[in-house]
């Protein structure tokens, strides 16, 4: 499915430099207070920043918690709605005083230097105005100095090279207006069910899933202000525009294709060239089950009798065995069967158990069997005997009490 890019709303110069100068007395003001509550060595920020802008209904919460498997990102993502309800902008708000872009950047750079963070963060809704793009921009060049300034230091270790990335979930008007409504009548009949029921938590309603009017607002919302600044970023951030419409399946394919690609962004040209001859783990599997299926029916076009001892030895000789760890979901047998002399029956016992849903490794062992003595020489003369030990894994039963 091809989706247009959409155009960026033009903008004049003039206010753009005023924004520029506002948040460079903005983020100057942030960044003072935070040498001196921190101390610029405990400035520690994460080394990846993943910005997520997702068109309404585009799936952000979706794919969200894809990406943060993906990355290995184990905090919670950074809601910047959320952090305008937190007890530092309640405190704020409650003092008369607003919330607005020193505030939140404020609030936002010292939520970003928790520990939980450290191993990557996303943030999501951020950022949405001009000054919160250059206070974007300066973040990046003082983590960068922070970086040369203690490059050769014992603190080096906590300053890497940062790594932003710029990723837009993207559907177009008409879609995005469908899937708001279409969520409204899916979070009305559950919530119906939850009232005549008793049972269950109602889900939030709400009112541009119900008016599309609304609905094409919170769009119109989205593209002039959130995309807006996500693009204006595209020249100096690793920039992903997601096609949102495609099903979830390719969506998440092009997420998992779009990060994993950057590694011969981030990494030294040297380290990615010696790196490059090896495949992508993405790679080899998305042809994994193809591969199963070819080598399967090449074994038993090319060595039926082989492959036929191969099924008998689990069926008569492992499946009993593997059938009584069921509630495990791991069987280890040892054999000293003959038939695996040849590295093509273990090859082919391990792909037979991987196209029935199990994974099975298999470890050879040597063992020197005494069998006489020579009273002349003392020597002890030993046979060899090969002892093939089979571990198989799968998923386990739950034993099911009361």
């Amino acid at each position: 499915m091809q989706t247009a890019l959409p155009e960026s709303t033009p903008k004049s110069t003039a206010p753009v430099d005023l924004e520029i100068k506002d948040a460079q007395l903005i983020f100057n003001h942030v960044w003072k207070q935070l040498e001196e509550d921190y101390g610029r060595e405990n400035l520690r920020f994460p080394k990846e920043l993943i910005l997520l802008g997702g068109a309404p209904g585009a799936g952000k919460g979706t794919n969200t918690d894809f990406i943060r498997e993906l990355r290995g990102i184990t905090a919670e993502p950074i809601v910047v709605s959320a952090l305008l309800d937190s007890p530092e902008a309640q405190k704020l708000k409650s003092q008369g005083g607003m919330v607005g872009d020193r505030e939140v950047v404020g609030i936002l750079i010292r939520k970003l230097l928790e520990p939980e963070q450290q191993n990557g963060a996303i943030l999501d809704g951020f950022p949405r105005t001009q000054v919160q793009v250059e206070c974007l921009k300066m973040l990046f060049d003082e983590m960068m100095r922070l970086r040369r300034d203690f490059a050769h230091t014992p603190e080096a270790a906590h300053f890497k090279q940062p790594i932003f990335h710029i990723m837009v979930l993207f559907v177009d008007e008409s879609e995005s207006i469908a899937r708001q409504i279409k969520r409204g009548q899916e979070v009305m009949a559950h919530n119906s069910e939850v009232r005549s029921s008793g049972l269950g938590e109602l889900w939030e309603e709400r009112a541009t899933d119900f008016d599309a009017r609304l609905a094409r607002n919170r769009y119109k919302v989205f593209k002039e202000k959130t995309y807006d600044a996500l693009v204006s970023l595209k020249e100096i951030f690793h920039y992903h525009f997601i096609n949102a419409q495609a099903p979830l399946e390719l969506v998440q394919e092009n997420i998992v294709r779009e990060l994993e690609y950057q590694s011969s962004l981030e990494l030294d040209p040297r380290t990615f060239d010696l790196l490059r001859k090896l495949p992508l783990a993405s790679e080899i599997v998305r042809h994994a089950r193809q591969d199963l299926v070819r080598r399967l029916d090449g074994y038993k076009v090319e060595k039926p009798e082989m492959m036929a001892a191969v099924v008998d030895f689990i069926e008569v000789k492992m499946m009993p065995i593997i059938v009584r760890h069921a509630i495990s979901g791991r069987a280890d047998i040892n054999s000293e069967n003959k038939l695996f002399h040849e590295p093509e029956a273990i090859a082919m016992l391990i792909d037979i158990f991987s196209e029935r849903g199990f994974h099975a490794t298999v470890d050879l062992h040597r063992i020197e069997i005494p069998e006489r003595f020579d009273l002349t020489t003392g020597e002890i003369h030993c046979r060899k005997k090969k002892v093939f030990r089979f571990n198989v894994r799968f998923k386990g039963s739950e034993i099911r009490r009361g």
